[in-house]
């Protein structure tokens, strides 16, 4: 997928579609159904409770629920708002391939579904996609690596360890797919050496995004290929992942003046990682503002509502399996300690207070 592409399409898209607001008196009543994956990460209370908060303020009856990544709850859960009444389902799903069934009864309820920031697989159920650029996503992180490196200016060899998301999530083969399109260039060339030799999707899978999981992996590479070599960088796709994998290097004898943390990518800018970069043991995360997506989830539920076409941005790159999803990607940004004030705390997004917490 091209980001260049995504953001050439949003020009044709702009103002593509109907009204982007509706009425109170449409709005007041009418039940939206929201299905979150879990609590247990920041990210999502934060999507949950600004999605709630953005279709109150609009009159609609908001039924919001986590799920806390049991696909059977979630399942369970999208059935109860069906039976509800809800019109709407907004759903950021735990697995993005096991709720064909559950959707196809809300198809036939004639209820609109729009998949949240996670694509919806193998189902004509689903309405439109909002979500970031996830393709960018990995690119931004890839290239913060880069760049942090010179391997522009041909420094190296460097050492790099990869650790990705689940493969349940669809997300990750942008993540993944950005950043490798900018690093396995320079590992081609030797400048970047994976010592472990996983370089694969699979091979570098995180399941269900966990932190336990991520810091024993990392454990195990350091204990078996770095005892006498020093890691550089870390790919982390998201947050998460990245705490489990500091934990590890710390426990290693990392973050110390002799031997200092690698370059340690990350995603979501939870308020954990933010503290962590600003202590330099993170060195980036990426920022995508889930007030933004509240935001247009909210536009796309109001023009479904009024029978009109919400606004889009991608038309061809998100195919489910069964069909290419209408989609609107938000543009994320990378978070390190020379913006995080900025774009974090100017912004109203944390408070300095949380950040000394």
């Amino acid at each position: 997928m091209s980001s260049s592409e995504s953001f050439m399409t949003a020009a044709f898209f702009a103002g593509y579609g109907g009204s982007d607001k509706a009425t109170s008196g449409d709005a007041k009543g009418v039940k939206v159904g929201v299905s979150m994956p879990t609590k247990s990460l920041q990210r999502w209370n934060q999507d949950g409770a600004n999605m709630e908060k953005k279709l109150r303020e609009k009159g609609y009856d908001v039924d919001l629920q986590f799920a806390e990544n049991k696909v059977e709850t979630q399942v369970s859960q999208i059935e109860n708002m069906i039976t509800k009444g809800c019109k709407v389902l907004v759903v950021g799903s735990i697995d993005g391939s096991a709720l064909s069934s559950v959707l196809n009864e809300a198809k036939s309820a004639g209820v609109e579904v729009i998949a949240y920031d996670r694509l919806i697989m193998n189902t004509d159920a689903v309405s439109y996609y909002a979500t970031f650029d996830n393709y960018l996503v990995g690119k931004i992180q890839g290239q913060y690596i880069a760049d942090r490196l010179g391997l522009a200016e041909g420094k190296g060899p460097f050492n790099i360890e990869i650790s990705t998301g689940p493969m349940d999530d669809n997300n990750v083969n942008f993540f993944f797919g950005g950043a490798m399109d900018v690093l396995k260039p320079y590992i081609d060339k030797g400048q970047l050496v994976v010592r472990l030799g996983q370089m694969t999707r699979e091979q570098c899978a995180t399941p269900n995004w966990d932190e336990a999981k991520a810091q024993e992996r990392m454990d195990n590479i350091l204990t078996t290929y770095y005892t006498g070599a020093k890691l550089d960088a870390v790919l982390c796709s998201n947050d998460s992942v990245s705490l489990g994998v500091q934990s590890a290097l710390k426990s290693a004898g990392y973050n110390t003046a002799d031997r200092p943390m690698p370059v340690i990518t990350g995603q979501d800018a939870n308020l954990p990682n933010v503290k962590a970069i600003v202590a330099g043991e993170q060195s980036m995360s990426v920022f995508k503002d889930t007030r933004a997506l509240a935001d247009q989830v909210v536009k796309m539920v109001d023009a479904i509502l009024a029978k009109q076409q919400p606004e889009v941005n991608n038309t061809k790159d998100y195919n489910n399996g069964v069909k290419v999803v209408p989609s609107y990607l938000l543009e994320p940004k990378f978070v390190d300690k020379s913006n995080y004030k900025q774009l974090l705390i100017d912004s109203g997004y944390y408070t300095e207070a949380e950040l000394q917490k």
